[in-house]
């Protein structure tokens, strides 16, 4: 594979400063989800629940940050194609800390009854709300200065941040398991990783406020001031790009049920249904979440290569292959062999997670690409990501078995693989030509 081109003047830093937010916000986003599954069904439910319902429980105040981020994509968007990225970011990050500081605070069931899951769904919110906004914005601040032949590679370094930010929460939580005995970490422990947030928010912040938005936004924006007529934000992008937003979704439907079944519903598998000790769990994730960061660069920069459909078509192919092997892999309990079923879930899911950026920022012109490509990756987590752990562990209270799990995946595969199959290639695709090609639109229909 050809190397991907020197980077532009000052596009390091703009990276380093996406992947820095991303970390920290994903750093405890998927705190949360980990805390779901080991600590939040035991603390924050009625103890005459039983082990998967009270996990099926904090699955569903999980679910409730998901239907918080297309809120926080919306608005975030809106602000951010007339504001800039920058901006938006620095908030959103400032935001999500806050709430995950807090969340470390909240006290349990046994003391205050129904108001600390209440009070966890309100938090939960408030996080997915924050998250929601993040997203769209550091790919974007990356795609929009990046350039055109290695957009792929450049842009899917964001995306590589969220395994790091995995890997901070998963090795904070399996340090604590390690030095803790579980009633100390049930009792106090696991709000340490929710407090340390404040630090690496700060580190975050600080190296956010060292970057600037694209000349190309800047451009944009600039127009938009002079010729008052031009509009943006979701009902803009709906009217105008509505393919754009149909075929993003469908692109993220199988992508977002794989990555929250392979790092969330597969803690609880091992964990309660085959009765794996739960440092070994956070080993095993450890593990795949090291691969999945390496591997995500790589296949971005394969995306520059090959073009952006065969790669997601591959993506999507496997996707639905997967289950079949992996449950069986994990039912053996041989460490190596569930190591690699973990591993090879989150190869497959780099396939199609990293080339994402690239092409969703190529599918939408830059006065409404936060808002277009916000509104494709974020709502569809209302109907995929946010309600897989649940469904999942439903279907394993219901069944006993992973069967009804696989067929599940496998059919979110196929509507990924048809949206794959019919979305245009735009490998090398100049920005400029989407705005020039908005512009024109917007001349024939009277605007501006």
């Amino acid at each position: 594979m050809s190397q991907p081109a020197s980077p532009p003047s000052g596009l390091g830093r703009v990276v380093v400063a996406s992947m820095a937010g991303t970390v920290v916000e994903w750093y405890e986003f998927f705190l949360y989800a980990t805390a779901s599954t080991l600590v939040f069904n035991k603390l924050f439910f009625p103890p005459d629940l039983s082990e998967l319902q009270a996990i099926f429980g904090a699955f569903l105040t999980y679910a409730v940050g998901f239907v918080a981020r297309p809120l926080g994509g919306i608005v975030f968007g809106h602000f951010g194609d007339k504001y800039g990225r920058k901006k938006l970011l620095q908030f959103s990050l400032l935001l999500v800390g806050a709430v995950t500081f807090l969340m470390g605070c909240l006290p349990s069931y046994e003391r205050i009854g129904v108001l600390a899951p209440a009070l966890l769904v309100l938090l939960r919110f408030l996080q997915g709300f924050a998250v929601g906004g993040e997203w769209g914005g550091a790919v974007l601040l990356v795609a929009e200065h990046s350039p055109n032949r290695s957009r792929g590679f450049w842009a899917s370094w964001p995306q590589a941040a969220v395994p790091v930010g995995n890997i901070l929460a998963t090795g904070v939580l399996l340090l604590l398991n390690w030095r803790l005995t579980e009633e100390q970490f049930l009792s106090w422990g696991w709000r340490l990783g929710f407090w340390l947030s404040a630090v690496v928010v700060l580190i975050g912040y600080y190296i956010r406020t060292k970057v600037s938005d694209a000349p190309i936004f800047l451009e944009v924006q600039q127009e938009v001031e002079r010729v008052k007529a031009v509009s943006y934000g979701v009902v803009e992008v709906l009217r105008r790009y509505p393919r754009g937003v149909l075929n993003a979704m469908g692109l993220r439907f199988a992508e977002n049920i794989m990555y929250y079944l392979v790092v969330t519903f597969s803690i609880t598998y091992l964990k309660v249904h085959l009765e794996v000790d739960t440092s070994n769990i956070l080993l095993y994730l450890l593990v795949a979440h090291g691969v999945h960061f390496v591997t995500i660069p790589v296949v971005g920069a394969l995306s520059d290569r090959l073009g952006r459909r065969p790669v997601y078509i591959t993506g999507a192919v496997a996707a639905g292959v997967w289950p079949f092997m992996a449950f069986p892999m994990m039912d053996t309990r041989d460490y190596r062999v569930v190591t690699a079923a973990v591993v090879l879930g989150l190869v497959v899911h780099a396939l199609m997670y990293a080339p994402q950026p690239a092409l969703m920022a190529e599918m939408f012109p830059t006065r409404m690409r936060y808002s277009g490509v916000s509104l494709g990756y974020q709502v569809t987590a209302i109907v995929a990501g946010s309600a897989a752990p649940a469904i999942a562990v439903k279907l394993l209270d219901s069944y006993d078995s992973w069967v009804p799990i696989a067929v599940y995946l496998a059919g979110a595969a196929v509507i990924t693989l048809i949206s794959a199959l019919v979305m245009r290639e735009t490998r090398g695709l100049d920005l400029k030509t989407l705005d020039e090609a908005d512009r024109e639109a917007l001349a024939r229909a009277g605007v501006g």
